[in-house]
């Protein structure tokens, strides 16, 4: 499962830091944080990239019933510290079925939200308009957090983006209609925060849109 850093733009390939340049560069985007591999999820993983991360890790917590945590992802190296971070989960979409949330926190102009939503990036500025009222509300780290939808993304999602704690948060929902469940008003912690309640996160089988 292990393999190369890519582009958290594009997922090309990346050429590390050298004699020419002093940051890892891409051939379309330029100069990005490099996406470390995907690893199959577990508590260690997870506290992996706790622990390197500059943003908040975002995670429902509680867990709505059935759900499961199904992988961590995020952008960064050893050096600059995870500059975004993308977390999976599963369970029983609102309406039957089953539904996948990924919860993304970037800094401005990382574009890891963008790719996984399905857009032009890097950021959801353009796409969002702010000056309408929300379409979403959520409990981020204790403070209300609106989100407002993004459109023009693939059929198969649900988008929407905002700001909390002065980062970009996505939330992206498959299949659409398990949008419904950003109604309910989620409340999300921001796992570097967590205590040790989170050894007991529920762990299913690392969700493909992560490595898409």
């Amino acid at each position: 499962m292990r393999g190369e850093p890519g582009c958290p733009k594009c997922g090309g390939r990346v050429r590390a830091p050298g004699l020419f340049a002093d940051s890892w560069q891409c051939d379309t985007h330029g100069t990005v944080h490099p996406m470390q591999p995907v690893i199959p999820p577990s508590v260690e993983a997870l506290g992996v990239v706790v622990n390197r991360a500059r943003v908040p890790v975002w995670m429902p917590w509680p867990l709505p019933v059935g759900w499961l945590y199904t992988g961590v992802a995020y952008a960064g190296d050893d050096r600059s510290g995870g500059r975004a971070t993308a977390v999976a989960c599963s369970g029983p979409g609102p309406l039957g079925g089953s539904g996948e949330l990924l919860l993304v926190a970037e800094e401005l102009g990382v574009g890891l939200g963008a790719r996984y939503a399905g857009i032009d990036g890097p950021d959801p500025g353009p796409h969002i308009r702010v000056d309408r009222p929300p379409h979403a509300k959520l409990l981020a780290a204790g403070r209300p957090t609106p989100l407002w939808h993004v459109p023009d993304v693939p059929p198969d999602r649900a988008v929407f983006a905002g700001e909390a704690l002065g980062l970009w948060l996505w939330a992206i929902v498959w299949p659409e209609q398990t949008g419904l469940l950003m109604y309910d008003e989620l409340v999300l912690t921001d796992l570097r925060d967590a205590g040790a309640e989170v050894d007991l996160l529920p762990c299913g089988a690392l969700s493909p849109r992560l490595l898409s």
